[in-house]
């Protein structure tokens, strides 16, 4: 089982690290730049941990030895636990100066423990096959035996800890020393060539190590033996029983009493006892122990720095500095020594390896999801040269390590994913400046164009219908309260796209444009608005914007909906800058968008600020207030400054206050959904709506009752509705006057002449007004000047107002008419007024299907 885990995630980590340059920091450099810094960050934690544990448990191997032949000669220091903790702590310390001393002395070391661990082999199985000694036989050793090698083949568990995972939990460590190749990347001359090869060899000659050792010793040892010379019997001895009597030795008593100091079950030195030179063995011993301590000292603090470098987590970062030529960690390795030392105190090898176990199955568990993630997202950046994997084996080999993390100790492998999903969530929290192209990134991909696509297949319906905002906001910076007053209803609903036009010659805005997306959507995201960034480069503002109203979006994910901010200074704005505002509006209509313009008492644009700049398609006069309909235009490039966040009235507790919808005009329900969709929010949930609707005097209980009902239908929540029976009154003498005023520069004061005369006067000037116009739209320019009116007494103090746009009927009303209605209507309120007219398509309904 080992061997499956370890071989499965060697050709894991073998395709990972061959899929481009692989730098310092080992598995968590792997982990973390094919699955992100979230899961990558997480187990770079655990795993330079695990390594600083592993260090204590494979030094306390070696202090057991190292106490139990100080034990033999009566020689204890202390007594047999703290005479671990003092050899441990001694022998971790020393350690840690060849650390420090440099990869080169640690280098030398492992080749010096290497020779002695061949040799030690070597040894080992040559004295398995000399003829056992009477001395030997009373041990248990009797030479290669079938008998022997068929009774311990199958398993004889004792005590209440036995059984096959407790066992596994306590070997499983000795099979986790593949990854120090992998661990010292940085170190490596080509380590795309070298952790391959040198891992799966690894792999390989431990398989065959254990398989020979646990074969032959198997083979040649009984489970109990007494170590008695007395025991000895002739064969066939009456009362003995066990494999012993058949080779005149009888363990009977002992075996039974479980009271056998010899034995495989028994003795740990066996493999002392059978070689042909003991002394070796126990040399050999040290060697492994303190090659896999010496390994997993250096592997931590190397993992370590990377992590910190990353500064993924905060409070770390002080271990990352590196010294030397080679940025050796020595911070790092003096944390992984103090670490080691607090494990060493502990003094129970078998109290240890189960921790680390949990840990490195954990990390075994994501380096085989990595590759099996990164080969499933088919992604064109996955092209590892090593070609012996499978993405199938790589989630057999996560799945099977996580069911064993769980069936080792259950609560130890609740703690290892507790701390990973804790780690995972911190980051995630944080979002880190990092980009290293995970497959977690193609994965997003994927799922989103197979999402979209799938959307394409399936027809709209109005129970899903969803705003999606084109926001012509310019630079979105620019006119803050825009983006947050369309980013409180989309957000986590609906599509919001940020919709920006540069006007100039395509050669010299294609570089600011590049640059200016990029820090566009930084200030969203430092905004927290989500929503995309799109810009296009056009000769002048009304054709850019055709462009965005066909092509912006994605399939069903495409804009419905325009909004844009309020043109303030229309009356001295150059004119064709009024005829291409109001051409927007028509436009928006023309491709079937809804239209939603706001205006603030305070105005829009906040670019007062040095680096902000002048867009000449509206003038100099507009630029303090400016409207939102997306345009700029500069001789120097505009960037926004993520830091560089205006506050807005969007952004504030709106408390107990009223939003106001006046519905005039049946536009499909959007001037109603809108207002709706903001109430829901946290910021605007305690304010009352009301609905205001026209009506006559004689009538206002039934269509109250009637606006109630069909509202109820709705499912909106809106139970007060006022009934207008005074809409249509006269406007009061000075209001007209007022507008009157309004309009008069923009008159062409023709006196009644006729069309063709007209149009003569008003060319090269279509914004004029005629005479004949003005008198044929009087009564719609009087409702505005009464609407106005009944605005100002209802709703003064009103959070938000919500009323239905005035439409102006296309070439055959000028734009300074229409933006004189405009003007009339919303001039004076205090409160933000959005002027909202869908275009025709319901978006509300009351019927089930």
């Amino acid at each position: 089982m080992s061997v499956t885990v370890t071989t499965i995630t060697g050709l894991s980590i073998s395709a990972i690290s061959t899929n481009g340059k692989v730098k310092s920091g080992g598995t968590y450099f792997l982990i973390s730049r094919s699955l992100g810094p979230e899961l990558g960050g997480s187990i770079g934690l655990i795993f330079a941990f695990a390594n600083a544990v592993a260090v204590a448990m494979h030094t306390v191997g070696f202090a057991e030895t190292v106490r139990d032949l100080l034990q033999e000669h009566n020689s204890l220091i202390v007594d047999p636990t703290n005479d671990i903790r003092i050899i441990g702590v001694l022998t971790v310390t020393v350690l840690l100066g060849i650390s420090l001393a440099g990869m080169e002395w640690e280098a030398k070391a492992q080749i010096l423990f290497f020779l002695v661990i061949l040799v030690s082999f070597i040894n080992y199985l040559v004295g398995t096959v000399i003829p056992a000694s009477a001395e030997k036989q009373a041990k248990g050793f009797f030479s290669y035996r079938a008998d022997i090698f068929a009774q311990n083949f199958v398993p004889d568990w004792r005590g209440p800890e036995g059984s096959f995972f407790g066992l596994f939990s306590i070997f499983f460590p000795s099979a986790t020393g593949i990854l120090a190749g992998a661990n010292i990347s940085g170190d490596l001359k080509d380590p795309a060539l070298a952790i391959p090869k040198g891992t799966l060899m690894a792999i390989f000659w431990t398989t065959v190590s254990y398989l020979v050792l646990s074969a032959t010793i198997g083979a040649c040892v009984l489970r109990d033996a007494s170590g008695s010379l007395n025991d000895s019997v002739a064969v066939g001895s009456p009362g003995c029983e066990g494999l012993g009597c058949s080779y005149g030795w009888n363990f009977t008593d002992c075996a039974q009493r479980q009271s056998c100091r010899y034995g495989l079950s028994n003795y740990y030195q066996s493999m002392s006892m059978v070689s042909g030179f003991g002394p070796l063995i126990t040399a050999g011993i040290f060697g492994a122990t303190l090659s896999s301590a010496l390994a997993c000292l250096v592997s931590a603090p190397k993992v370590f720095q990377c992590l910190c470098k990353d500064q993924l987590y905060p409070l770390i970062g002080f271990f990352g500095k590196g010294y030397g030529k080679n940025s050796e960690p020595i911070r790092g390795y003096m944390l992984t020594y103090a670490i080691a030392i607090g494990f060493i105190l502990i003094a129970e090898l078998n109290a240890i390896a189960p921790i680390i176990s949990n840990f490195f199955l954990c990390s075994y568990a994501l380096i085989n999801f990595s590759c099996f993630h990164a080969s499933i997202t088919n992604s064109p950046g996955w092209r590892p040269s090593f070609r012996y994997y499978s993405k199938w084996a790589a989630l057999f080999g996560a799945t099977i390590s996580v069911v064993i993390m769980f069936l080792l100790t259950w609560w130890a492998a609740l703690i290892a994913l507790g701390i990973v999903i804790f780690l995972l969530g911190y980051v995630l929290y944080k979002k880190p400046d990092v980009n290293w192209g995970s497959s977690m990134q193609a994965s997003s991909y994927n799922l989103a164009l197979s999402y979209s696509v799938g959307l394409s297949e399936v027809d709209e319906h109005i129970k899903n219908y969803r705003p999606q905002c084109l926001v012509l906001t310019g630079p979105p910076n620019f006119r803050p309260a825009l983006v947050d007053f369309v980013g409180t209803f989309t957000k986590n609903l609906s599509l919001m796209i940020c919709g920006n036009v540069l006007i100039g010659p395509s050669k010299q805005k294609v570089l600011e444009a590049r640059q200016a997306s990029d820090g566009h959507t930084r200030w969203l995201l430092k905004r927290k608005i989500k929503a995309f960034y799109t810009n296009v480069l056009a000769e002048d503002l009304r054709s850019g914007v055709q462009m965005l109203l066909q092509a912006a979006g994605l399939g069903k994910m495409r804009p419905n909906i325009v909004t844009l901010g309020y043109k303030r200074d229309w009356q001295a704005a150059a004119p064709q800058s009024l005829e291409d505002y109001v051409g927007i509006l028509h436009d928006a209509f023309d491709f079937k968008h809804g239209v939603c313009l706001l205006r603030l008492r305070e105005g829009l644009n906040v670019s007062r600020v040095p680096q902000a700049h002048i867009n000449p398609a509206f003038g100099a006069a507009e630029h303090p207030d400016g409207n939102g309909a997306g345009g700029r235009a500069a001789p120097s490039t505009s960037i926004a400054d993520p830091e560089q966040q205006a506050s807005t009235i969007f952004q504030s507790q709106q408390g107990k206050k009223t939003i106001d919808i006046y519905w005039l005009f049946d536009d499909g329900g959007l001037t109603l959904l809108i207002p709706y969709l903001l109430g829901r929010k946290k910021r605007w949930g305690k304010c009352k709506v009301r609905v205001f609707v026209g009506g006559q005097i004689n009538r206002m209980d039934e269509e109250r009752k009637a606006i109630v009902s069909l509202l109820s239908k709705f499912r909106l929540g809106f139970h007060e509705v006022h009934i207008l029976p005074d809409i249509n009154q006269q406007p009061r003498p000075e209001h007209i006057r007022r507008f009157d005023e309004l309009i008069a520069p923009f008159r062409l004061n023709d006196g009644f002449k006729d069309e063709a005369a007209v149009n003569e006067l008003r060319h090269g000037c279509p914004w004029k007004i005629s005479d004949e116009e003005v008198h044929r739209h009087r009564a719609k320019s009087l409702r505005q000047v009464r609407l106005n009116e009944i605005l100002l007494d209802y709703s003064r103090d009103a959070a938000l107002i919500a009323i239905t746009l005035p439409i102006g009927r296309k070439e055959r009303c000028p734009s300074s008419l229409y933006m004189a209605w405009l003007e009339t209507l919303s001039q004076d309120l205090r409160p933000p007024v959005i002027l909202i007219r869908g275009n025709q398509e319901n978006v509300l309904t009351f019927y089930c299907q």
